[in-house]
């Protein structure tokens, strides 16, 4: 009997050893998105919950009891999901746990802007055709907000009238979004400006989610996303982002959220001179994604192409309101600037038609465009330009 007990021993000894090493042999990972891309931040991600999980500050601290690591901003609005600081092998583990739909490690992102000169005006989003007249016509815009997501607003500037205000912002977590780049005021005021301005009635606010130097994080643009989604009244709001980076699936995500929250989203295509497929928010294609175009009605040379964009607007020498004083004003090239006269545009609409959906929005945006106009749109693009007429 005893030679079969020390075989039974050693059977049962062998099992525990097994049971003892087996986890860390076989610890379940899972894919993080973006863990390679250039413009990642190190030790920051970015996890989304799959449909049917809700997200809060409990269940955030849990996941991180679990896997390690510590929560940094819980969002609840545009996305269901967190952002946390993590070890490379914390966040793989944590990709695979079974609530958990997306890791992704957070990015750099910054607005889309190009300097340049010699101004020209809003009149040629009022007409089909060249030559310009010298003159715009516009309807009525107030009952509407824009929000600008980006580097805040000066909102004392004349060019405002008062109709501008403060929401969010992100980079300082308080709710005085100062501008302090210059940035978003001169987006604010292409799209709502009295005198430089699409919609010169509309009320503007601003969200700022990227710093001074003009550069922010995903997860910062996304808590910006989040509060506009909290706090935007459907049908009578639409947003602006003039900014972008690498793809990134949970600021896509978010963008998505929030429109499906009745909140249209106008969107940069970006400055690269490349197809806007892998730019992220640009390729959502539930938003309005716009190029640039130059008074002569040509694709700016390093304006993003490809058929995730919907339409282009001026982008050229625009003219705008600028930070340094009340009454300053400073001339850029961008698809920054472009993307505002769509968000303009849309808060004209949905003055004229409140309540109207994203849908409608869009469509009326998309559908009332001059086509065949716009010189060497790039492959894939449409050929459609904004217009307000």
């Amino acid at each position: 009997m005893r030679p079969t007990a020390t075989r039974a021993a050693a059977v049962l000894v062998g099992t525990a050893l097994a049971v003892a090493v087996t986890p860390s042999a076989a610890e379940a990972t899972g894919t993080v998105l973006n863990a390679d891309s250039p413009t990642a931040i190190a030790g920051t991600y970015l996890i989304t919950l799959k449909d049917g999980n809700q997200i809060d500050r409990s269940r955030a601290d849990r996941l991180a009891q679990r896997y390690g690591g510590d929560v940094g901003r819980v969002f609840g609005h545009a996305i269901e999901g967190y952002t946390a600081t993590l070890t490379a092998r914390q966040a793989a583990r944590l990709a695979a746990d079974p609530s958990v739909a997306t890791v992704e490690a957070d990015q750099t992102v910054r607005v889309t802007d190009t300097q340049t000169s010699a101004p020209w005006g809003l009149d040629r989003i009022d007409q089909r055709a060249l030559p310009l007249s010298g003159t715009y016509t516009y309807g009525p815009s107030s009952g509407v907000t824009v929000y600008v997501v980006d580097t805040g607003i000066t909102i004392g500037h004349q060019d405002f009238g008062g109709r501008a205000s403060y929401g969010y912002d992100a980079v300082d977590n308080d709710a005085v979004a100062q501008d302090g780049n210059g940035h978003g005021t001169f987006v604010a005021g292409v799209a709502a400006g009295s005198t430089y301005g699409v919609a010169k009635s509309a009320s503007v606010v601003g969200v700022r989610v990227l710093n001074n130097s003009g550069s922010g994080t995903t997860a910062g643009v996304i808590a910006g996303i989040d509060w506009v989604t909290a706090n935007a009244v459907p049908g009578r709001s639409v947003a602006n982002l003039s900014l972008g980076g690498g793809a990134s699936t949970t600021l896509d995500a978010a963008v998505r959220r929030s429109i499906t929250a009745g909140i249209p989203y106008a969107i940069a295509a970006g400055n690269s001179g490349v197809n806007a497929a892998n730019t992220s928010p640009a390729r959502v294609t539930q938003a309005l994604t716009v190029g640039a175009t130059d008074r002569n009605d040509a694709k700016a040379s390093w304006s993003n192409y490809g058929s995730v964009l919907d339409l282009f607007a001026p982008g050229v020498s625009i003219t705008s309101a600028w930070r340094t004083s009340n009454t300053a004003t400073y001339t850029g090239s961008g698809t920054s600037f472009s993307s505002p006269h769509v968000a303009g545009a849309a808060a004209l609409y949905l003055a004229a038609n409140p309540g109207a959906s994203v849908t409608t929005v869009n469509a009326a945006i998309v559908n009332n465009a001059t086509t065949g106009v716009v010189t060497s749109p790039g492959s894939g693009s449409p050929n459609r330009l904004l217009y307000v007429g």
